[in-house]
């Protein structure tokens, strides 16, 4: 069997920085050594070696890993993780400390010290922390910054997204997109199927343009929110206080969570980019070049059902298109309600 990566050489000789971070987590695993070969692929350069394998097997992000074994079969792997995963399943910092146990006075205490510190850290304590048992609530842009940062942490994690049947053809397709360029799993939570039925026949497919938005939402939104978060003992959602200063305005960074469940009863929210603003997402994923909604470009900001958004007008705050015919202070969906509890625990 021989193991190739193959790596990216930008115009100014320095190797990508996702290729430096990939050659990092192998280093931290254990893996690096039994890379037998390390292809370079020049940016602007199409007949060197790498570019070259680039085109071959259809290729278009950097590193990239290719696994020929000895009959001659080869294997693609354009995701780092995916590659650790199936290649080296038994490495050490697969081990998580299971048996942390967590109270709302010492979720007080983790607030104090990561209040300010950098999201990329504090995903790190919480995925050192719970591992799969830490899932990422995926829907936008803000997670997937969550979820690149959670890949550079090396420790394992879930992911899930709320499939309410009612979200943009892009949106899917960026779904797809995402899980295909991390290489992760990424679980549907889809509505209570008589539930839906039950609504949709006594009031019809749009009764929130008339009564609000709250009973759809809790069917399609909450009740498979609830599901998903009991296998979880944490999870890292994508909220910042500037998204909606009159309903976000002071989110916590590490706090118990006063709506929902976990798995062992006290449930961990984790919201690492609480104190960015959209202008520090959105430089983040230019720079490392990201995949996005392409409804951004269209300009819609925040994104939730296709029914229930629209792009916000000139002068408009970003969650302005989000259930735009009620009151500004009714614009939640009621996945994150008691966001700031009464006493200091959290």
């Amino acid at each position: 069997m021989k193991r190739m990566m193959v790596k990216k050489r930008l115009l100014d000789g320095r190797d990508c920085e996702k290729c430096l971070h990939a050659e990092e987590l192998l280093r931290q695993r254990g893996a690096w050594e039994q890379i037998d070969q390390v292809i370079i692929a020049e940016e602007g350069n199409e007949t060197s070696e790498g570019m070259v394998l680039a085109g071959r097997y259809g290729v278009e992000v950097a590193p990239f890993f290719v696994v020929q074994s000895d009959d001659g079969s080869e294997q693609i792997y354009r995701s780092v993780l995916q590659f650790l995963r199936e290649q080296f399943p038994d490495t050490p910092s697969e081990s998580i400390r299971e048996s942390v146990v967590l109270s709302a006075e010492s979720l007080a205490v983790l607030e104090q010290a990561y209040a300010s510190r950098p999201p990329l850290e504090i995903i790190t304590w919480a995925l050192q922390t719970f591992g799969q048992e830490c899932a990422i609530a995926f829907s936008g842009a803000e997670d997937v910054v969550l979820i690149e940062m959670a890949v550079r942490t090396g420790y394992p994690f879930s992911v899930f997204c709320l499939d309410t049947g009612r979200l943009h053809p892009e949106t899917y397709q960026f779904l797809e997109r995402v899980r295909k360029y991390y290489g992760i799993e990424i679980s549907l939570m889809a509505p209570d199927t008589s539930a839906l039925q039950a609504l949709v026949k006594k009031k019809g497919l749009f009764s929130f343009y008339t009564d609000g938005h709250k009973e759809c939402c809790g069917i399609r939104k909450v009740e498979p929110l609830k599901r998903a978060l009991r296998s979880y003992r944490a999870w890292i959602t994508g909220q910042r206080r500037d998204q909606s200063p009159s309903t976000r305005g002071e989110v916590l960074v590490i706090h118990p969570d006063e709506a929902f469940v976990g798995k062992e009863g006290l449930l961990v929210k984790i919201n690492p980019l609480a104190g960015w603003t959209s202008a520090k997402v959105w430089g983040y994923i230019r720079a490392q070049e990201l995949p996005y909604n392409p409804l951004h470009d269209r300009g819609f900001v925040s994104i939730g059902c296709e029914p229930c958004t629209r792009p916000p007008r000139p002068g408009e705050h970003e969650r302005a298109g989000r259930w735009w015919w009620e009151e500004e202070t009714k614009r939640e969906c009621g996945l994150h309600i008691a966001e700031t509890p009464t006493t200091t625990a959290s």
